[in-house]
């Protein structure tokens, strides 16, 4: 089964260019594109796409705010942001909105193909600068061990191999346990960290010391 996505991109150059790349990879299918956040909030959820590339800067209603509001609907749609934009305040507010990864549009053809697929299957891909200043950020924070120290055994090992790169099934697998299991560690991990996705835990799991 290819995986299905929707562009949500303003600049019909920039729609065209993404689409004709894209469509070049038999392992995706796109299901419609958006020129801005109304549309795609109007439209989407009916389509229910696996993935959704998301331009930031939209007319009328903001890629984050486009986000937040798809999320509440499509909760297991993943959420890849498509952008220009490197300021560190539009990274976390896209994050916590509920994106699962964050990419420059300076970003090769093939490792864009590369992302949808690691988003798909569970991964937080991201440009390299992003990454830094996602690493950065949390360095400069001083973060308290208690917040750590409240994690059980189990979501200790689980949030290691999340660190490691394992996806959802494949930590249930090595821990013998269900996926189902694993999302309700993750859940639990997730409020004790105060963070709101994968991407935010693995960075604060790498950056505790």
């Amino acid at each position: 089964m290819p995986i299905t996505f929707a562009i949500v991109e303003d600049v019909a150059a920039t729609r065209e260019q993404l689409l004709a790349v894209l469509k070049r990879s038999p392992g995706l299918r796109c299901l419609r594109t958006c020129a801005n956040g109304e549309e795609a909030v109007r439209l989407l959820p009916a389509d229910a796409p696996d993935v959704v590339l998301m331009d930031l800067n939209l007319p009328g209603m903001s890629g984050i705010e486009c986000v937040a509001r798809l999320k509440e609907r499509l909760p297991r749609l993943q959420v890849l942001i498509f952008t220009t934009y490197e300021d560190g305040d539009q990274i976390f507010n896209s994050l916590r909105a509920g994106a699962s990864g964050y990419l420059l549009k300076s970003t090769p053809p093939g490792e864009l193909v590369e992302a949808i697929e690691q988003v798909h299957a569970g991964g937080s891909p991201m440009s390299m600068a992003i990454a830094r200043k996602v690493v950065s950020h949390f360095q400069r924070i001083q973060r308290p061990t208690a917040e750590f120290e409240q994690l059980t055994p189990r979501e200790r090992e689980i949030l290691a191999l999340l660190a490691k790169g394992f996806l959802y099934k494949e930590i249930g697998e090595q821990l013998g346990i269900s996926l189902s299991t694993v999302r309700t560690h993750l859940h639990t991990i997730y409020g004790k960290l105060h963070v709101q996705s994968r991407t935010e835990a693995v960075v604060r799991y790498l950056s505790r010391k």
